[in-house]
């Protein structure tokens, strides 16, 4: 179990059972310390190895701790936990089976009880990578590749689920679409390498730009999408001008002498033409295209709405 001492955490009511533990488990490998079982118990379990619950069949106490230290979930999960029970306690010892601990009977034999120890915590370590390995799956599977955005499949599902919440509580909900000027140009002339540096400076720029509420997505190539969750089409404006004026301030290329321009389109939610999640992201593209046609590198409504004073270059 290593050269450090094994911290455990002895939960006895009683503190009899506790003290013959610490006896039979001596105190040169292991660093016991003893409590009564109480609501404090989860959170010392997140504090050491291992977890040592002495039930009596006389109480209740034991079993409650017992739940209430398998209820504690997240990256800070409390320590495995071995029950010791009396051996005539057969039912207390077979709910705490059912709860999925390991169970040792008293009178113990000292060797399985170190055995047992030692295949709780092992249990409880493979347990914690895979858990871990499998939130980094999940993190990796909304995620895109090279800019380490959100991907395109999580964009259209909280698209979805941001404008059923903004339906139903008559919230406002806003779309940025950003697409790169001219970067098809980059890639013939300086190669694909230095394409894909461009858009990972673009992500961080973008990162830089947005609020922690907004939802920030790479929707395709060149192209990103930023939601804004109950944000009206003027603050969206103001969004996308903080984005514009950020990717005006990138130099990228060889010597960063090349300067990034995108075009934007926005569109947003209450509108008489916005009636569903595709229509929003419709709008939005239709503004960014228009953004396109009128020389690119600016901002564009869905709606006709007059630009602030400090847009009129865009």
């Amino acid at each position: 179990m290593g050269e450090k001492p094994f911290v455990l955490l002895l939960v006895d009511d009683s503190r009899s059972t506790a003290t013959k533990l610490a006896r039979a488990l001596g105190s040169e490998q292991y660093a016991p310390r003893v409590v009564p079982a109480g609501p404090e118990v989860p959170g010392l379990a997140t504090q050491v190895d291992l977890v040592l619950l002495c039930l009596e069949p006389s109480t209740d106490t034991g079993l409650s701790s017992l739940r209430r230290l398998m209820d504690v979930e997240g990256p800070g999960r409390g320590a495995p936990v071995l029950v010791i029970a009396p051996a005539e306690a057969r039912e207390l010892r077979l709910a705490a089976l059912r709860l999925g601990v390991e169970v040792v009977a008293e009178p113990w034999d000292d060797e399985e009880l170190r055995a047992r120890m030692q295949r709780a915590f092992s249990a409880h370590q493979i347990l914690m990578t895979l858990a871990s390995q499998v939130s980094e799956l999940q993190k990796l599977s909304v995620l895109d590749g090279l800019t380490l955005l959100h991907n395109h499949r999580y964009f259209q599902e909280r698209l979805r689920e941001e404008f059923r919440v903004a339906q139903r509580y008559d919230d406002a909900l806003s779309l940025i679409l950003l697409d790169l000027d001219h970067f098809k140009q980059i890639n013939a002339q300086y190669g694909h390498p230095m394409g894909d540096d461009v858009l990972r400076k673009v992500a961080r720029a973008l990162q830089l730009s947005v609020r922690e509420t907004d939802i920030l997505a790479r929707y395709g190539g060149e192209e990103f999408a930023v939601l804004l969750p109950r944000t009206p089409l003027a603050g969206a404006i103001t969004v996308a001008e903080r984005i514009w004026k950020e990717l005006g301030l990138l130099r990228v290329g060889p010597d960063d002498r090349l300067q990034v321009t995108a075009s934007l389109g926005l569109s947003g939610f209450p509108h008489r033409t916005v009636l569903s999640p595709d229509q929003l992201l419709l709008t939005a593209d239709e503004a960014l295209y228009r953004a396109k046609r009128e020389g690119r590198n600016r901002i564009c409504l869905h709606s006709p709405v007059p630009m602030l004073s400090g847009s009129q270059r865009l």
